[in-house]
Parts: structure tokens; sequence; C-alpha cells
């Protein structure tokens, strides 16, 4: 996205506060803001930033137990996208659930450090991964009830890929928004949690690969692809998150053959 488009950094950028710090490290407005494409220190910061997030996901992938130097990269690129997130909130006009519910794209680098450090099945590796599922669906919540304006496109993509009316789609965006704050507050309840972050993980694949399905035409360039393809990826946190907690959550093999066998011979559970 970096890459091909541009980063909304922009908005926190280009006002009088940033450029007055700048003037006093000797910038004019010429050097801070440029006059011209890749032109001035803030396009060339936001042409080149594209790297530190390929580094990142370089990262990602070669990190191992105890590589700290690593960790400490994938910490400094959750606190990257919590800016990015955090440039979104602005762009939106300081939105509140804009914020919100890119938690699970801020968190996972974090999720990632924590699984390595502590353990996959660690109480704080859990706990934070439900607040980055909560924060997501709470923030999704908002729009789709209408407690925050719903954007626009959300009930486009719901008529194009249902074909259905406005109305229609308004109901069924007011439906998954109740059915958003049910899995915030499932999720916390034990019998329920798994059932929870299952449809989740079924939702949030869906929302995902919502973007492209109602983008992607093939009477566009790449057919829309370099349009809407990286919307779906960026959103991946949104079903693997939950995706962690239904695998984290099921029930032991060791727990299932004993309740089977307690079930069906209960006088060997009096041997045991």
């Amino acid at each position: 996205m970096h890459f091909y488009w541009e980063g909304p950094y922009g908005v926190l950028l280009w006002h009088g506060t940033t450029y007055e710090l700048a003037n006093r490290f000797g910038f004019s407005w010429d050097d801070f803001v440029g006059s011209g494409a890749g032109d001035g220190l803030v396009q060339k910061w936001i042409a080149r930033i594209w790297l530190l997030y390929l580094m990142c996901a370089f990262l990602s992938v070669t990190v191992r137990e105890k590589s700290w130097i690593q960790m400490f990269g994938l910490v400094i690129g959750s606190g990257m996208l919590t800016l990015l997130s955090y440039a979104a909130y602005v762009s939106s006009q300081n939105q509140l659930p804009m914020f919100i519910e890119h938690g699970g794209q801020m968190l996972i680098p974090i999720l990632l450090v924590m699984a390595l450090a502590f353990g996959a099945s660690h109480k704080a590796t859990v706990i934070t991964a439900m607040i980055a599922l909560v924060m997501t669906f709470a923030g999704h919540g908002c729009y789709a009830t209408g407690l925050w304006p719903t954007p626009g496109k959300f009930y486009a993509m719901t008529t194009l890929i249902l074909g259905v009316e406005y109305p229609t789609a308004q109901a069924l965006l007011r439906t998954a928004g109740i059915l958003d704050f049910w899995v915030c507050i499932g999720i916390c309840i034990p019998f329920l949690r798994r059932s929870c972050a299952f449809y989740a993980t079924v939702w949030g694949c869906l929302t995902a690969i919502a973007r492209p399905v109602a983008g992607m035409s093939w009477g566009l360039n790449y057919w829309g692809a370099d349009q809407y393809m990286h919307e779906a990826v960026l959103r991946s946190p949104h079903f693997l998150i939950p995706l962690y907690l239904f695998l984290n959550w099921r029930q032991p093999r060791s727990a299932v053959n004993t309740d089977k066998l307690a079930t069906t011979h209960p006088e060997r559970m009096v041997d045991r």
C-alpha cells in the first residue's frame, strides 16, 4: 500500500505546529513540504516508509524464540501501525470507532512477540488477543448499528455483493452490528467464547474479502487488484486472531478421552 499508493501521514504533518517544529531545525517551507511530487522532507519520508514495513514483514517471518532484537523491531512495527491507525482516525475527523476497529492490526505484531516470549497459550497472550478482537468488532459494531454514521462503502459492498436494496442492506448491517457486540460480550464468557471466536473468524474473513469481491472487475486495470487486494490483506488480523483463539480454546485430547471414559465406563474412572 505504501509503495504503490501513499500513506495517510500528510494529515499529521502538513500543519502549522509541525512546520514550526521543523523550522526550529532550520527547514524552510519548501524544504519541509516541497513543491512537487517526491519533493520536500515530508514527501520523501512518506515515499520511503514502505521499506520499514518490508523490514517488519521480514522480521515476522524470521523471528524466533529469544531473538530479542527482532522482537524489538516488531514492537517498533506495532508502533508504526498504531501511528498509521491514528492517521486514519484524524483523517476521518476524529471518529473514535475508526481507531478502535484497527485494534487487531495494531496489536498483531505484539501478539507474535508475546507468543514467542511467553508462549502461545500464556494468559497474557490470550488476553491481549481478546482485547484485539473486542476492539475490532466493537469498532465495526459502532458503524454497522449506526451509533456512528455508517460509511457509504458498507452499504455499497452489501448491495453489490448480495444484490439487495438500501432498506435490506441497512437491516442486514444493523443485525451484523448487534452480532458484533454480542461477540465482544460472548468472548468473555467461558462456555460461549469458542463459538463466538468461530463466528468472529468466519465473519472477519467475509468482511475482509468483501472489498475485492465488491470492487474488482474484469474491466479495470489489473482487474482492480491494485486497489482492493491489499485491503483484504490488511484485514487478515480480523479473522486470524479469532482463529488463533478458537484453536487455543479447543479441548485437549486427553480431557476429551477422560470425559468419554467417564461416560461409557465409570468403573474405570473409579479405578483411576
